[in-house]
């Protein structure tokens, strides 16, 4: 019996140890994957400044939010942010009957042109992790899943409304980056009201709006589509949808919220399926050569010491 019991744990260790060595392959090669995307976003042209007649002919409410989230120096330029690393925490659920998940993520963002990596770990159990890739490179939606990086769960890329769904994304993440909604940017803005514009983004033959709505303080609470792209089954639906906004704090030269929620407005209920917490934001403002690299165990990271502003979250 006794020797049973050592031969069964041996190969329980064995299966244990095997297993433990597929998920680190399958980590390093999701890693190795994630890093060749983020190079694609090295952005173009060269660094510019913001200057306060930017806002000149803006809708009262975005001009107020430009007012509370830049620095308005008047006796220097501010430097546009052209690239940013943002680690989020918090949890996701794909329906409304279903449980959160925990999650943790990095996201990278590149302003010219537009675009982003999200690659993110979900707790989905106690032994299982799905590692989930979205982004917006060269034009290009796409999204990727797979459980603990070995088996693929989705992968859906090429299609026109992933481009738009993605877009809509990036359009309404460019909070967390705010000279991204400058007119320089690319966006233009319609008002609304006195509290609401419609911000519009046009790439690659794309082009998306979200209704933005500000509080009397300037800050972006909420934004709104009544048609996002929604996958389902394959297949783009356009499906209300809406992202909320919350906590700011300010990043030395620019306020950007800690927390938000995302939301489908489904016929059958509000399915809020994505709230985060901003854990770190690294913005690169200035042109630096090589400043994106890849380390050996494929994760990426932004280097540019003098030309980054870095904000850690109390945890």
């Amino acid at each position: 019996m006794r020797r049973w019991i050592r031969v069964m744990t041996a190969v329980a260790g064995g299966v244990a140890g095997s297993a433990a060595a597929a998920i680190g392959t399958g980590t390093l090669l999701w890693n190795r994957a994630t890093a060749r995307a983020v190079a694609q976003l090295a952005p173009g042209g060269t660094a510019g400044t913001f200057t306060r007649d930017q806002l000149a002919g803006l809708p009262a409410p975005v001009v107020r939010y430009f007012e509370f989230a830049l620095t308005l120096d008047q006796q220097r330029d501010q430097p546009l942010i052209r690239t940013a690393r943002i680690e989020h925490e918090g949890e996701f659920r794909g329906s409304l009957d279903a449980p959160w998940s925990p999650f943790k993520s990095v996201q990278h963002f590149s302003v010219d042109p537009p675009g982003f990596v999200w690659d993110a770990a979900i707790r989905m159990g106690p032994l299982m992790t799905v590692r989930v890739r979205d982004s917006y490179l060269e034009g290009n939606g796409s999204m990727r899943a797979s459980v603990a990086g070995l088996i693929p769960v989705v992968n859906a890329w090429g299609r026109t409304d992933l481009a738009s769904g993605a877009l809509h994304r990036y359009l309404a993440e460019s909070v967390w980056l705010p000279t991204a909604l400058l007119p320089g940017a690319g966006v233009t803005w319609e008002p609304i009201d006195d509290n609401a514009a419609r911000a519009t983004l046009s790439d690659s033959g794309v082009s998306v709006s979200l209704d933005f709505r500000f509080n009397e303080k300037g800050e972006v609470v909420s934004v709104y589509t009544p048609g996002r792209y929604r996958d389902v089954n394959g297949k783009g639906v356009q499906t209300p949808w809406e992202g909320q906004f919350r906590g700011y704090e300010r990043m030395k030269s620019v306020m950007v919220p800690r927390e938000g929620e995302v939301a489908w407005i489904l016929p059958e209920g509000r399915l809020t399926y994505w709230r985060g917490r901003v854990v770190r934001i690294e913005c690169i403002r200035k042109e630096v050569r090589g400043c994106i690299e890849g380390r050996s165990t494929g994760e990426v990271t932004i280097k540019a010491p003098d030309d980054v502003d870095d904000v850690g979250a109390e945890r």
